[in-house]
């Protein structure tokens, strides 16, 4: 992969989006998460290391899709959106069915979940691609 083409500042601002879009999910999904979680608030206390973390994993997540996007031949938003789908299906929710099924999870945890991640691959999938490479 050549790392010197991916747009960073495109990487850095998907990353910023996807967090923020998080932010909106869960504030309006929370309590449905926190059901379907069998957690309760006091289980979800806001811990500033918590945030960080999602963070940094935002910004490695932006960046390997930059590197897939870039092996695609072209940076766009088409080939943004196809390959944050095509990640999101073959991977990041397959991963997590296997996961919450074997956990006793309920389907409504997944679909919350599963639904954010589909979200964050395609809003850093439309940045990377809008951004496109840098020269």
């Amino acid at each position: 992969m050549m790392f010197e083409t991916i747009n960073l500042l495109g990487v850095f601002i998907a990353a910023v989006v996807a967090f923020v879009f998080g932010a909106l999910w869960y504030g309006v999904l929370g309590k449905a998460w926190m059901k379907a979680a069998g957690l309760t608030k006091d289980d979800v206390r806001p811990d500033p290391k918590t945030f960080m973390t999602a963070f940094i994993c935002q910004l490695v997540m932006a960046f390997v899709l930059a590197g897939v996007i870039f092996h695609t031949g072209e940076t766009t938003l088409k080939t943004g959106l196809i390959s944050a789908v095509l990640i999101w299906l073959g991977f990041v929710v397959t991963t997590q069915i296997v996961n919450h099924r074997f956990q006793g999870a309920p389907w409504s945890l997944t679909v919350i979940d599963g639904g954010h991640w589909l979200g964050v691959l395609l809003i850093q999938g439309a940045v990377i691609g809008l951004f496109g490479q840098v020269s």
